[in-house]
């Protein structure tokens, strides 16, 4: 049984129009996003180039962070998904220090790909409090402990700092280091403090 006014059903499932202003606002919001500054993105632009009432935006989305972490998700489900079962490196099965440097070169490869998107989303403090985030936070912690790293608990986040996107927008766009630099010197990192060669 429908109810009016919301965007599922009774049993849980999104209505056909949910769906389909939902896909509109995520691809308004990509297109706006790959081709501007984020932070200067703002609902009503969204919507109108949605085509979309305010109404129907603010209704699923609070704010323009909710409407990228949402663009990001599956990007980063992808990610999660090879982590846990995906072929070694990156997947289980190679050494934790070998993991931990797929980890960074995957990252690396995510936040070029999807900067923008990422800025928009993850920026300062509300990085920490993505789902994203705490489900690196346990593979770092997982690859520590598998390497026996004493105080793994302390180290993880040090570990991810590097990846914010802030950092490494400075480092490609600033400093002009390649994709290649940063992910080896990740990979250094990742060596030193796990071992490996």
């Amino acid at each position: 049984m429908l109810k009016i006014g919301c965007m599922t059903t009774a049993a849980g499932h999104e209505r056909a129009d949910a769906a389909r202003n939902r896909a509109r606002v995520l691809a308004a919001a990509e297109r706006l996003f790959s081709t501007e500054d984020p932070r200067s993105v703002t609902m009503d632009r969204i919507a109108k180039e949605a085509g979309v009432g305010r109404a129907t935006l603010y209704r699923r989305y609070p704010d323009v962070g909710s409407i990228a972490v949402a663009l990001l998700d599956e990007h980063e489900r992808l990610l999660q998904e090879q982590l846990m079962s995906g072929p070694p490196p990156l997947g289980p099965g190679a050494p934790p220090a070998e993991r931990l440097a797929a980890f960074y070169g995957a990252m690396v490869e995510l936040l070029d790909r999807h900067l923008a998107l990422v800025l928009g989303a993850e920026v300062g403090d509300a990085r920490m409090r993505t789902g994203a985030y705490g489900f690196w936070r346990l593979h770092v912690r997982s690859l520590l402990l598998a390497g026996g790293v004493p105080e793994a608990d302390a180290l993880i986040d040090t570990l991810l700092a590097p990846l914010a996107p802030e950092v490494f927008r400075h480092q490609r766009d600033d400093r002009g280091l390649s994709l290649a630099d940063i992910s080896l010197s990740l990979g250094w990192l990742a060596h030193r403090v796990l071992g490996g060669r």
